[in-house]
């Protein structure tokens, strides 16, 4: 990409594309006119005008070519998950010191004491900040060419400052961030009864921009609903991951965000890129299962050879629009009819490779546009991915049948978060496979939430397993009213998955304290933590492992330890 291009990245006169090169130069050459942005030897971005068509995306760069966008996932714990007993044990009185724990989300409040050492200076090595366009933006291999950088230097600098903000003008306006960060490793403060899990363990903080807004638009998202796009989160990790290799340091990554879009298995950029890092040694990664179980938001059904089934969809009022996804596995083929409430008939659509149509409805406003994939590239699934536009409320039903003399299954997911109306939903839903993504790769720690006052699982966390075959989630944590720093140097409590990843995060940087900076087991990588803590993980009796709601149990490291100490 020439610098004099680099309008485009923050500019929403262009759309932001993938595309997928993996290693192959000549491929890109295809879209030098789009400017093209190389991310990592795998994948490139372009910048694709949106002044041409683009009701034809999803055929001309596939689905996957176009970023998905994210969600949060957060709205007594260290003694439940064994922290507290692992510190009284004073050779394993593991703190987080030499470890890095990083966050990409809406940032950090930096001036808040949690995030502040005992000599007043900051615990943050880093913010990106990538709504803030002054520069200088990080140096990675692959140049991001947009956001800015701040040092610990500089924010010490502003700490000292009467006014902190004229000298590092970064800001978590949302406070999730701040609280996902405070969880993990906030200091130390005895009248709020409150200590992160690691709190001498240092920060590296992206604070994600909103996504355009003609991403935002493409998928009819409210335009006042907290957004963040595929690439941006994908540009948040590798800068934590480059850092962390600048500092010679321990990495643990958490991701608090997450979607309902694609196929739920481990495919698509960010799963892929978290795959590959969190295979390194001296990288973990964590990442929430998302609060969908509840929100009837996901349809599954077995479909056989000439029958039909029908799905029925309660559209609510003043619906902004949405997107809705069936997912159908091979080898059979899968046509959908549509009725709209108002009784008008969308016939199936099933010829070739690819079909695009949009409808216009006669007795309402509601626009459908319909985008058929007979092969979607990364999953080798068929893909019908249906935008609509100012619904109309009530029923909409639609049949789906299919071409084949064998038996196939599909699914069917709406939005996740607040993207959609929580009076949108499926009248015969199921709650499981509701994960939301990145959780559903192999590599990460997928963590659910459970109550660590009743012991009882959060209703609404993502449930598995992944369209893969992959087990998820792995473990849970303490994700309900989890005492937390907030903004304004307040504390309040959070509930959610997002949390209980932070927690998890928490843990995963004792273990590498142990392992790498303490030399016990240097080379530890995420499957290194996650095989430790499934080993001392409490399960119950009654139940069967691994679980869908439970994954292998409830964390406990100390028990892990105590594990690992009797057949030493």
């Amino acid at each position: 990409m020439m610098p004099e291009d680099r309008f485009k990245i923050t500019s929403n006169d262009y759309m932001d594309l993938i595309i997928q090169y993996n290693g192959n130069l000549n491929i890109l050459k295809r879209y030098e006119k789009y400017s093209v942005h190389i991310m990592n030897p795998g994948y490139a971005g372009i910048y694709y005008p949106v002044s041409q068509d683009t009701s034809q995306l999803i055929r001309d760069f596939g689905y996957s070519g176009i970023p998905k966008c994210y969600t949060l996932l957060s709205y007594e714990s260290l003694a439940a998950s064994g922290v507290t007993v692992l510190r009284s044990t004073s050779a394993l009185n593991l703190r987080g010191n030499g470890v890095l724990v990083g966050f990409v989300d809406t940032g950090i409040d930096y001036r808040n004491p949690a995030f502040l050492k005992e000599d007043g200076t900051t615990k943050i090595a880093a913010i990106w900040d990538q709504t803030i366009d002054s520069g200088p933006y990080p140096e990675l291999r692959y140049t991001a060419y947009y956001g800015t950088e701040y040092t610990a230097e500089q924010i010490n600098q502003a700490l000292k400052s009467t006014d902190p903000l004229s000298v590092v003008p970064s800001m978590d306006v949302n406070g999730h961030g701040t609280m996902l960060a405070g969880i993990a490793a906030g200091s130390e403060n005895k009248s709020n009864q409150f200590m992160g899990v690691v709190p001498d363990a240092e920060l590296l903080i992206v604070k994600l921009r909103q996504a355009k807004r003609n991403l935002t638009d493409y998928y009819f998202i409210p335009p006042d609903v907290t957004c963040y796009q595929e690439t941006d989160i994908n540009w948040g990790v590798q800068y934590l991951i480059n850092t962390a290799d600048k500092l010679k340091k321990p990495l643990i990554v958490c991701i608090g965000v997450g979607t309902s879009q694609g196929a739920h298995g481990n495919n698509g950029l960010l799963n892929t890129l978290l795959s590959i890092v969190g295979d390194c040694p001296g990288v973990g990664i964590t990442v929430a299962t998302g609060n969908e179980a509840q929100a009837r938001r996901h349809f599954y059904s077995i479909l056989r050879p000439a029958e039909k089934v029908t799905v029925d969809l309660n559209v609510a009022q003043d619906e902004y629009g949405f997107t809705m996804e069936l997912w159908g596995s091979p080898p059979m083929i899968y046509v959908m009819d549509i009725l709209s409430p108002a009784g008008e008939y969308v016939p199936a659509i099933s010829r070739g490779l690819f079909e695009t149509k949009q409808i216009r409805f006669v007795f309402d406003q509601s626009i459908l546009s319909i985008d058929y994939n007979m092969i979607e590239r990364d999953s080798g699934k068929q893909v019908i991915v249906l935008r609509l536009k100012k619904p109309s409320q009530g029923i909409w039903r639609f049949q789906v049948s299919g071409i084949g003399d064998l038996p196939g299954d599909f699914h069917i997911w709406l939005p996740s978060g607040n993207f959609i109306s929580n009076n949108t939903f499926f009248l015969n839903s199921d709650s499981y496979t509701t994960i939301t993504s990145p959780g559903n790769g192999l590599l990460p720690i997928t963590v659910t939430a459970y109550n660590a006052a009743t012991g009882a699982l959060y209703p609404d966390s993502g449930r598995g397993f992944s369209t893969s075959n992959i087990i998820n989630p792995d473990l849970a944590a303490p994700g309900v009213n989890i005492v937390c720093p907030t903004l304004n140097n307040e504390f309040t409590t959070v509930t959610g998955t997002g949390a209980a990843a932070a927690h998890m995060a928490g843990i995963a940087a004792m273990i590498f304290e142990w392992g790498i900076v303490d030399n016990n087991y240097p080379n530890m990588d995420t499957i290194g933590i996650k095989k430790f803590l499934l080993r001392g993980a409490k399960r119950n009796s009654k139940l069967q492992y691994p679980n869908q709601n439970w994954g292998y149990g409830i964390v406990d490291v100390y028990n892990s330890y105590n594990i690992f100490r009797t057949i030493l």
